[in-house]
């Protein structure tokens, strides 16, 4: 993505090699998951789950035994709703709230809110501060040096790459306010961490249930959400898991540590 002023992300274009520019965003990601917050800046993931019906829902629940739960077979659709997140990984801080819409005359002001609050959270950054390390530094993240005046890059903002994420007025509000967008590439909304949070959220909420007004569904996602700040989880990006892969992967090669750069085939 780019802009006629230079200041959108370019998202790899250099130091990337000839990397697929998929793969490059994909790169990026990852490198802020990691070492982002160390660097001094708030990483943060957005995203809209939903929506959500007022029907029964699917899942499991806690009844007597023998006596399992039973839904209607005849129900009246009561609405929908959606969940709007705000999600910082290093925390498991979540700002979040149900709406009956996820429209861009909805969502953005919510966005600019909520960030607003977290930069405010944050540590002042003296504009002259020329020591700070290269990834709190826009041109790590940019790609290029910024062609006009931006202030100190404070945050980096993981979403997906929908139409209304890339309308300039949003983007130039980012820039202004030091917060550098990042977009997953088609496909890889997998790379959004607050996806993952929405549905442990969205289960916790509705799972077995049966909302039968959209009232109820905004009532018990937000429910939910103040459930999970009570009591929240950090998430790491790769973790003991993806450890415990690489050492799998190690071990079949005799347990050397050594891995096969690339699997070839062998011939009979």
């Amino acid at each position: 993505m780019s802009h006629g002023d230079g200041g959108a992300p370019a998202q790899g274009r250099a130091g990337h090699g000839d990397r697929s520019p998929d793969r490059a965003k994909k790169g990026l990601i990852e490198q802020a998951y990691r070492e982002a917050e160390g660097a001094g800046l708030a990483l943060l993931c957005q995203d809209e789950a939903g929506p959500y019906q007022a029907i029964p829902q699917p899942g499991g629940s806690w009844q007597p035994e023998a006596k399992p739960a039973r839904q209607p077979h005849e129900y009246v659709r009561g609405g929908t709703a959606k969940l709007l997140t705000l999600f910082r990984p290093a925390s498991g801080a979540l700002r979040a709230k149900a709406v009956t819409s996820g429209t861009n005359a909805v969502l953005h002001p919510w966005r600019q809110a909520e960030l607003t609050q977290v930069l405010a959270s944050l540590s002042a950054i003296d504009p002259a501060d020329a020591e700070r390390p290269a990834l709190a530094q826009w041109q790590t993240w940019l790609g290029h040096p910024p062609v006009t005046s931006l202030p100190p890059l404070q945050a980096i903002l993981v979403w997906d790459n929908l139409a209304g994420h890339q309308s300039w007025s949003i983007v130039q509000w980012l820039f202004q306010h030091g917060v550098m967008p990042l977009y997953t590439p088609l496909g890889g909304s997998w790379l959004n961490m607050a996806e993952s949070l929405q549905r442990i959220v969205c289960r916790r909420a509705l799972a077995g249930q049966h909302p039968r007004s959209r009232e109820d569904l905004l009532a018990w996602l937000d429910d939910a959400v103040a459930g999970w700040n009570a009591a929240p989880t950090p998430f790491e990006w790769g973790g003991k898991r993806q450890e415990r892969r690489q050492r799998a992967r190690a071990r079949r090669l005799g347990g050397s540590g050594a891995v096969e750069a690339q699997s070839q085939s062998n011939a009979a």
